[in-house]
C-alpha cells in the first residue's frame, strides 16, 4: 500500500488551521490519501495533544526561525500556511514571516502551497484606504509567492461571522436596549460572511482540484449579505430578542469613538475603521463573484442563521 501524502498545517491549534487539520483527519475522501502534520509553537497545549490523539503528527515550529519551517515542510506534498497579524500588530513582521514560509516551501519542493491571503487594500482603493495593514501584508506574501514561481493556491477568508456576536451586534443602551448591528457603512454594503470553522472545506477543494487551482484564488465566504440581511437572520433565529433588532450606520467618528472608548489604540481603531469601509467601496473582494468558489466546494457551508443559532456567545445570552 502506497504511503499517504503529507499536508503540513500551520496554526493547527487555531481557528483556520484547526479546521484544516480536522477535515483532513476525518473526511472520507481525504483520510485514505493524506496524513496531517500539525504545526504549533507549543506541543503541550491541550489542542495539540487532542490532534495527536486523533492521529496527527504534531511538530513545533517558530515563524521567525526558518530552519524550523524547513523541518515542518520536509517531505510534505501540500502546506496550509497562515500567519497571525494581531499577535504582533506588525505588518512588516507578518510579511517577513510569510515570505520565509514561501522560501521554505520552495526549498523543500512542496507541490501545493496554500496561503491564507487577502487583497491589497491600498492598491484596490487607489490609496484611499492605506491603513488596512493585515490585508496588505498578506497580499505582499501572495505577490512574493507568485514572483518566485512556487506551485501555490491562495485562500482568501471572508468577513468572520464570530466578530458579529457580542462585538458588532449587541443591545444598544441609547435605543432602549434594542439589539443593534452597527457598522460605518450603508445598509446596502455587501459583506462576504465566513465561518472560520469552514476553512477545511475550502482547502479540501483546493487539493482535490489542485491542477485547476494552482495560481488561482479561492474566495472563502458562504454568501454576500447586507447588514440588513444579517439583522433579518438574527430575527429569524431569535424572534423574541429580534423584535426590535435593527441596523445602525455609524459615522466614521462614531465608529472611532466606540473603539477608542473601550481601550483600542487609535492606530488600530483606524485600521479597523478602514477595514469596515472596505466592505462598501471598493468591496471586500473588490466586487468579485463567489460563483467559482461555489462550483468547487462540495461540502455544505455554514449559513449565517446556522452560525447564529449555534453561537456560544449568543447562546449564553438568548437561549
Amino acid at each position: 500500500m502506497a504511503s499517504k501524502k503529507i499536508i503540513t498545517v500551520f496554526g493547527a491549534t487555531g481557528a483556520q488551521g484547526g479546521a484544516v487539520a480536522n477535515i483532513f483527519l476525518r473526511d472520507a475522501k481525504l483520510t485514505p490519501q493524506w496524513a496531517v502534520r500539525a504545526v504549533t509553537r507549543d506541543a503541550s497545549k491541550p489542542a495539540a495533544i487532542k490532534l495527536r490523539d486523533e492521529g496527527a503528527e504534531v511538530v513545533t515550529a517558530d515563524m521567525n526561525d526558518k530552519a524550523t519551517l524547513l523541518r515542518a515542510m520536509e517531505g510534505a506534498s501540500a502546506v496550509y500556511a497562515v500567519t497571525n497579524y494581531w499577535e504582533s500588530m506588525d505588518h512588516g513582521l507578518e510579511a517577513r514571516q510569510g515570505k520565509s514560509l514561501v522560501d521554505a516551501a520552495k526549498e523543500t519542493g512542496v507541490q501545493q502551497f496554500i496561503w491564507s491571503s487577502l487583497l491589497n487594500v491600498t492598491k484596490i482603493s487607489n490609496g484611499r484606504l492605506s491603513h488596512v495593514y493585515h490585508f496588505d501584508s498578506k497580499a505582499q506574501v501572495e505577490d512574493y509567492a507568485r514572483s518566485v514561481g512556487i506551485p501555490a493556491t491562495f485562500f482568501l477568508p471572508g468577513f468572520y461571522m464570530p466578530n458579529i456576536p457580542g462585538g458588532l451586534m449587541r443591545p444598544d443602551p441609547s435605543n432602549n436596549g434594542a439589539w443593534t448591528f452597527s457598522l460605518p457603512v450603508p445598509a446596502t454594503a455587501s459583506i462576504p460572511v465566513f465561518d472560520p470553522a469552514d476553512t477545511g472545506k475550502f482547502v479540501k477543494a483546493a487539493v482535490l482540484h489542485r491542477d485547476r487551482l494552482l495560481g488561482k484564488r479561492i474566495l472563502g465566504a458562504t454568501a454576500y449579505m447586507t447588514p440588513v440581511e444579517i439583522v433579518e437572520g438574527f430575527k429569524k433565529v431569535f424572534p423574541e430578542a429580534g423584535r426590535t433588532a435593527t441596523y445602525k450606520q455609524l459615522s466614521e467618528a462614531e465608529y472611532m469613538q466606540t473603539r477608542t472608548s473601550t481601550g483600542t489604540p487609535e492606530n488600530i481603531a483606524r485600521e479597523l475603521l478602514e477595514n469596515m469601509l472596505l466592505l462598501d467601496e471598493p468591496g471586500y473582494y473588490a466586487g468579485e463573484s463567489l460563483d467559482d468558489t461555489y462550483k468547487l466546494v462540495e461540502d455544505k457551508l455554514t449559513s449565517w442563521e446556522d452560525f447564529a443559532k449555534n453561537s456560544r456567545k449568543w447562546g449564553e445570552e438568548l437561549k
